[in-house]
């Protein structure tokens, strides 16, 4: 009985996804944009849930993967797809199945090193990177030239990449000040000049400042 709460929860998570993409079909971005959001509520709580019962196991792991990859890989690739990629052709296609792909790899290697990486995300996590998309697509802004297709396939590099993303359990890698103010300013200034970020701001934040620490990590150890 008590493994109900958590596979729910879990469930919960792709269920949302697939509200995301049943609201895309009716070009209703903004509402898919909060099913990505909600499934990663959801995502963040059945883990808690699990541990809370004592019943984490293969099978709540598997299904976890299972349902991450359709909120936060399928579901935000199509949303890119219908919302701009549609119009780049075949890289359109191709930018839309590298996103998907990169979720599925990241996934496959968090539970590969599950036990080994410790204190900190390897790449930007999946549930982050779904949503800075899905996010983005919410303001329904649509930039000029390559710079979407662009977007979508750095944050798909960032999720399989091995540039270390804080965990905040309050026992992993400190960040220095410096990437953290730098971020900070940055989104300020995105959050002034486009008010209607307030959702995207917080995950554009998380998805730079792997990149920002990591550059500055590298400085300091050239010196």
């Amino acid at each position: 009985m008590k493994t109900w709460i958590p596979n729910g929860l879990t469930s919960l998570n792709l269920i949302f996804g697939i509200f995301a993409i049943l609201m895309v079909f009716k070009a209703e971005f903004t509402y898919a944009a909060y099913c990505v959001v909600l499934a990663l509520a959801a995502d963040s709580l059945d883990g808690r849930a699990a541990r809370y019962f004592g019943v984490s196991g293969e099978f709540g792991k598997e299904l976890d993967s299972l349902c991450d990859l359709g909120s936060f890989g399928v579901a935000p690739a199509v949303m890119a797809y219908v919302f701009m990629l549609k119009d780049f052709g075949f890289a359109g296609y191709a930018v839309t199945a590298f996103f998907a792909c990169c979720v599925a790899f990241r996934l496959a290697r968090f539970n590969v090193n599950v036990s080994n990486v410790k204190g900190y995300f390897m790449g930007l996590p999946s549930p982050a990177g779904g949503a800075v998309v899905a996010t983005f697509i919410m303001m329904e802004y649509r930039a000029p030239g390559w710079i979407f297709p662009l977007f979508v396939a750095i944050v798909g590099y960032l999720m399989i990449s091995t540039i270390k993303y804080p965990e905040f359990k309050g026992h992993g890698e400190k960040i220095k000040p410096a990437p953290v103010l730098i971020t900070l300013s940055s989104v300020g200034i995105l959050l002034y000049i486009r008010p209607d970020s307030w959702l995207f701001a917080p995950f554009f934040a998380y998805t730079l400042l792997g990149p920002i620490n990591i550059f500055f990590t590298t400085k300091n150890r050239l010196r």
